[in-house]
């Protein structure tokens, strides 16, 4: 036994001898890739944040604050909000609904449901703003049909927010499904088991459990939908101070060489844009907490790791009695 032992200590240490060799790079090579990414993360990353913030304020507050508060622009901050806060709960419980059910039940048609939730992230945005034409336009297949009721699809609101719904479809759930997947169902069954009803077992242990995961998956969901271009471009019409949102009038500034103000209405979005990831940031950092206290108390309850308070290690195996 001893010769065994010996032989895997030894087997071991050279192992992590080797990985030692492997990971200690010369100075020069860690220092060159060090500065390569950094620079990298300046030059497309920060400078343009930058640049935004100087041409922004190129020309005075006063004119930046016109900018924000000119009609065109208050009605496409509106409807950017009006889109993002249809879309965000829509999608939320779109993603519960499909992540609880590919993660907890085997049926028919799951692998499709899969694949047509990953749609949206293969499909250009401009085709997907096409397809809405052809489904939704006057001459779609229920363009004439909604015409003839008073309703309008394309080149108005609802447009808009079909297009960043279709857009944003997959963020929620595509970050729900691993997540309830790893976390198995026995507290489930086991709430269950003890009398509770679906609802409870939904609020008083599944919601719980994937809240940090939901809310993740909700902060993208909004940074896109405020952010859409492509689909949206195509289904709104450009009509000033009705369907553009926020980076169509940005868009609509710059054509026409009003610099300082398409400046101004793009920092807004920047602004958003780093909130949001402020917002990720955090939630990412109380998950990774959660994750490292859940693995301690599995250590603590194993009993391989003293209690805080307790100086006394745990024996791992049954005291022999006195003779």
């Amino acid at each position: 036994m001893a010769g065994i032992i010996t032989h895997t200590t030894g087997v071991s240490g050279q192992h992590a001898q080797q990985r030692s060799r492997v990971d200690r790079d010369p100075v020069w090579v860690r220092w060159t890739l060090s500065f390569l990414a950094i620079g990298f993360a300046i030059l497309f990353l920060v400078l343009p944040l930058v640049v935004v913030g100087v041409y922004a304020l190129s020309e005075g507050l006063r004119v930046f604050l016109s900018a924000l508060t000119d009609p065109d622009a208050r009605s496409a901050i509106r409807l950017t909000l009006i889109t993002a806060a249809i879309v965000v709960p829509a999608n939320t419980l779109f993603g519960l609904v499909a992540a609880w059910a590919i993660a907890r039940f085997r049926f028919r048609g799951r692998s499709l449901l899969i694949t047509l939730i990953d749609l949206p992230f293969a499909i250009s945005p401009v085709i997907a703003g096409l397809m809405l034409v052809l489904v939704f336009g006057l001459r779609g297949w229920f363009g004439s049909t909604l015409s003839d009721w008073g309703v309008q699809v394309i080149f108005s609101t609802p447009g808009i927010v079909l297009a960043t719904l279709f857009i944003t479809f997959p963020f929620v759930a595509r970050e729900l499904i691993p997540l309830l997947e790893s976390q198995g169902s026995d507290q489930e069954e086991s709430a269950l088991t003890l009398g509770a009803s679906g609802w409870q077992m939904f609020f008083r242990i599944t919601l719980p459990n994937i809240r940090w995961g939901l809310l993740y998956g909700m902060i993208l969901c909004n940074a896109r939908a405020m952010g859409e271009f492509g689909a949206v471009s195509i289904v709104s019409g450009h009509i000033r101070g009705l369907t553009n949102t926020l980076p169509l009038h940005v868009e609509v500034l710059y054509n026409d060489y009003q610099l300082a103000a398409a400046f101004a209405c793009a920092s807004l979005l920047a602004l958003l844009a780093l909130f949001t990831l402020f917002l990720k940031i955090a939630v990412e950092w109380k998950l990774s907490r959660d994750a490292r206290l859940a693995a301690r108390d599995a250590i603590i309850e194993t009993g391989l790791l003293p209690v805080r308070g307790d100086r006394s290690p745990r024996s791992t195996s049954p005291s022999t009695p006195t003779t």
